[in-house]
């Protein structure tokens, strides 16, 4: 084989394994400010709010981050008070982590999405990057629901699909049925934390 032609399949490989493709952040600068925008989940139900993920992320980072978590709020409600929260904050990025509660009231997927969809676009039309965090359906080792995948795809977002999920299915991680303890959002912090390494907000 030519030895150009060998090259260039070998940079192919090399750009696919990287995953060339993979959305990307820009850089956060240490003035930047994090929202957490979601649910219970993010407000930290279960333990005290200084072990709430934003309060552990924070520690991570050395960001300021924002709990902005509303224990039982749906993304209607989400939606509602999305635009005044980035008002009051002007932030640089938002963890977007809202829909458990929509799916456990069986509110439909697509109305999930509709409200999610707008959100993402009110962020992006004001610069604002936007992580996507995945809530899992009503059944038992189920991933996240596909409509987050969706708009991850349709908006180039940074998405994790699995990290809900996951904890969900590992009772050492809860405080209840639905909410984690100190160690389970101590761990979310950490993923999320190396998402946004990962994905060039933060240096490794």
């Amino acid at each position: 084989m030519d030895r150009s032609i060998l090259k260039l399949i070998l940079l192919f490989i090399t750009f696919v394994l990287l995953g060339f493709d993979s959305p990307k952040l820009s850089p956060l600068n240490s003035d930047d400010v994090i929202v957490a925008f979601g649910d219970s989940l993010t407000k930290g139900v279960g333990v005290n709010i200084k072990n709430s993920y934003p309060s552990v992320l924070a520690k991570l980072t050395g960001l300021r981050v924002i709990n902005s978590g509303i224990s039982g709020e749906t993304t209607k409600g989400g939606l509602k008070r999305f635009e005044k929260v980035i008002d009051e904050y002007n932030p640089s990025l938002i963890i977007l982590l809202e829909g458990g509660n929509d799916i456990l009231r069986n509110i439909s997927s697509g109305q999930i999405k509709r409200n999610l969809e707008e959100m993402i676009s009110i962020a992006q039309a004001s610069n604002i990057q936007i992580v996507l965090i995945g809530v899992p359906e009503k059944r038992l080792f189920s991933d996240s629901a596909p409509f987050y995948n969706s708009l991850a795809k349709k908006y180039n977002l940074v998405f994790n699909d699995e990290l809900i999920s996951d904890l969900m299915r590992n009772p050492s991680m809860k405080s209840d049925a639905i909410h984690f303890n100190k160690k389970g959002y101590a761990l979310m912090a950490k993923e999320i934390y190396t998402l946004l390494q990962d994905s060039g907000a933060l240096d490794k």
